[in-house]
Protein backbone atom coordinates (compact mmCIF):
# COMPACT_ATOMS: atom_id res chain seq x y z
CA UNK A 1 0.00 0.00 0.00
CA UNK A 2 1.78 3.55 -0.71
CA UNK A 3 2.49 6.04 1.96
CA UNK A 4 -0.60 8.22 2.62
CA UNK A 5 0.45 12.06 2.09
CA UNK A 6 -0.66 14.19 5.74
CA UNK A 7 -2.17 17.45 3.34
CA UNK A 8 -1.00 19.42 6.39
CA UNK A 9 2.65 19.25 5.23
CA UNK A 10 1.73 20.58 1.73
CA UNK A 11 1.73 24.45 3.26
CA UNK A 12 4.60 26.03 4.95
CA UNK A 13 4.95 29.33 6.33
CA UNK A 14 8.58 30.01 7.56
CA UNK A 15 10.00 33.73 7.68
CA UNK A 16 12.90 33.43 6.09
CA UNK A 17 11.17 32.10 2.80
CA UNK A 18 8.49 34.36 0.64
CA UNK A 19 8.76 36.93 3.32
CA UNK A 20 6.69 34.33 5.55
CA UNK A 21 3.84 33.89 3.02
CA UNK A 22 2.34 30.54 3.05
CA UNK A 23 3.78 28.58 -0.11
CA UNK A 24 3.63 25.34 -1.02
CA UNK A 25 6.00 22.88 1.08
CA UNK A 26 9.68 22.50 -0.96
CA UNK A 27 8.96 25.41 -3.47
CA UNK A 28 8.94 29.15 -3.51
CA UNK A 29 5.44 29.37 -5.10
CA UNK A 30 3.75 31.34 -2.82
CA UNK A 31 -0.61 30.00 -1.81
CA UNK A 32 -1.25 33.60 -3.45
CA UNK A 33 0.50 32.79 -6.82
CA UNK A 34 -2.05 29.93 -7.16
CA UNK A 35 -4.86 31.83 -6.26
CA UNK A 36 -4.14 34.49 -8.88
CA UNK A 37 -3.90 32.14 -11.64
CA UNK A 38 -6.97 30.05 -10.38
CA UNK A 39 -8.59 33.54 -10.06
CA UNK A 40 -7.57 34.69 -13.80
CA UNK A 41 -9.78 31.58 -14.95
CA UNK A 42 -7.19 28.90 -14.77
CA UNK A 43 -8.12 25.20 -13.78
CA UNK A 44 -5.58 23.02 -11.10
CA UNK A 45 -4.79 20.91 -14.33
CA UNK A 46 -3.48 24.18 -16.30
CA UNK A 47 -1.36 25.80 -13.77
CA UNK A 48 0.64 22.27 -13.44
CA UNK A 49 0.50 22.10 -16.96
CA UNK A 50 2.42 25.44 -16.86
CA UNK A 51 4.42 24.70 -12.99
CA UNK A 52 5.76 21.28 -14.07
CA UNK A 53 7.53 21.22 -10.86
CA UNK A 54 4.22 21.18 -8.87
CA UNK A 55 1.71 18.34 -8.62
CA UNK A 56 -2.18 18.43 -8.71
CA UNK A 57 -2.44 17.52 -4.84
CA UNK A 58 0.06 20.56 -4.14
CA UNK A 59 -2.08 22.80 -6.29
CA UNK A 60 -5.41 21.30 -4.89
CA UNK A 61 -3.64 22.01 -1.36
CA UNK A 62 -2.75 25.92 -2.03
CA UNK A 63 -6.33 26.79 -3.36
CA UNK A 64 -7.89 24.50 0.01
CA UNK A 65 -5.81 26.73 2.03
CA UNK A 66 -6.73 30.10 -0.05
CA UNK A 67 -10.84 29.13 0.39
CA UNK A 68 -10.02 28.79 4.23
CA UNK A 69 -7.98 32.07 4.50
CA UNK A 70 -9.38 34.02 1.26
CA UNK A 71 -9.94 37.29 3.18
CA UNK A 72 -6.15 37.51 4.82
CA UNK A 73 -4.48 35.89 0.61
CA UNK A 74 -6.61 38.35 -0.62
CA UNK A 75 -5.82 41.59 1.12
CA UNK A 76 -1.80 40.44 0.61
CA UNK A 77 -2.29 40.40 -3.44
CA UNK A 78 -4.35 43.70 -2.88
CA UNK A 79 -1.03 45.05 -1.12
CA UNK A 80 1.55 43.57 -3.74
CA UNK A 81 -1.01 45.24 -6.53
CA UNK A 82 -0.56 48.53 -5.12
CA UNK A 83 3.30 48.39 -4.41
CA UNK A 84 3.95 47.08 -8.54
CA UNK A 85 1.39 49.81 -9.69
CA UNK A 86 3.33 52.27 -7.26
CA UNK A 87 6.82 51.20 -8.99
CA UNK A 88 5.65 51.86 -12.46
CA UNK A 89 4.18 54.87 -11.80
CA UNK A 90 7.79 55.83 -9.94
Amino acid sequence: MPALTDIGTLILSTPEICGGRPRIAGHRVTVANIAVDFNAGRKPEDIVAERPQLTLAQVYAALAYYFANQETIDADIALDVQEFVRLETD
